[in-house]
């Protein structure tokens, strides 16, 4: 039992989300100046711009690392922007596939204190403090979401928007599950457990699409975010 538990804080130590008194007011100041620094930076990007993201240790030499950097030099290619997390991993793959098309590459960095430090192939970077502020540029300045396979980051990425456009805080737009192999298995749940037992319409099974062939990728996007 004290191994299982051996990540959890004592609890004098774990900071408390309702506790004013630890400088909470003047940390508010820092949050409005990420989202106006955000607002700022970002509104001038002239293109529609895609997000793709997925495991930031997904090393060089996997074959997800390669898809993703293809997918992201052809949609640049395509005049799209690529807006990743900025990291290394399937976000350093997108944004090195951007630069290789002399692409608008964004990286928009999270400090972390143990996994994560900025790529080297983004020409407009950003790092933010909050995972919200950064989840909100995500949302809107992206005109679709490509979710190569990761972990609890790309997950929470995934389901946020899927919760956004089903109730309708903000409007449909195309999600993208790239790996029939790594997806099938939650895509088989979100089917019969969620949709089976009444958890979610019909229809909500069909606010993401699952897809393997690059092209086939590229030409969904194309149709789909036209500009």
């Amino acid at each position: 039992m004290q191994k299982k538990f051996r990540h959890i804080m004592p609890r004098e130590s774990q900071y408390c989300l309702d506790n004013m008194a630890r400088g909470d007011s003047w940390r508010m100041f820092r949050i409005m100046a990420e989202f106006v620094e955000g607002f700022d930076t970002l509104s001038g990007i002239k293109r529609p711009s895609v997000t793709i993201y997925g495991s930031a240790r997904t090393p060089e030499n996997h074959p997800d690392y390669q898809v993703a950097r293809e997918l992201a030099r052809r949609l640049a290619e395509h005049g799209y922007g690529i807006i990743t997390g900025g990291g290394p991993g399937i976000m350093e793959a997108a944004n090195r596939g951007a630069m290789d098309a002399d692409g608008l590459s964004i990286g928009l960095n999270i400090d972390l204190p143990h996994e994560q430090e900025g790529n080297a192939y983004v020409n407009l970077p950003m790092d933010f403090r909050y995972f919200f502020v950064r989840k909100v540029m995500f949302m809107k300045y992206s005109m679709a979401f490509i979710c190569m396979p990761g972990g609890f980051g790309s997950m929470d990425e995934l389901f946020e928007s899927l919760t956004l456009i089903q109730t309708r805080k903000i409007k449909p737009f195309p999600i993208v599950l790239v790996g029939s192999s790594f997806w099938s298995g939650l895509v088989d749940w979100i089917r019969d457990q969620l949709h089976g037992t009444g958890k979610i319409e019909e229809e909500d099974q069909q606010l993401f699409t699952v897809m393997d062939d690059i092209e086939e990728i590229v030409r969904y996007i194309r149709h789909t975010v036209v500009f």
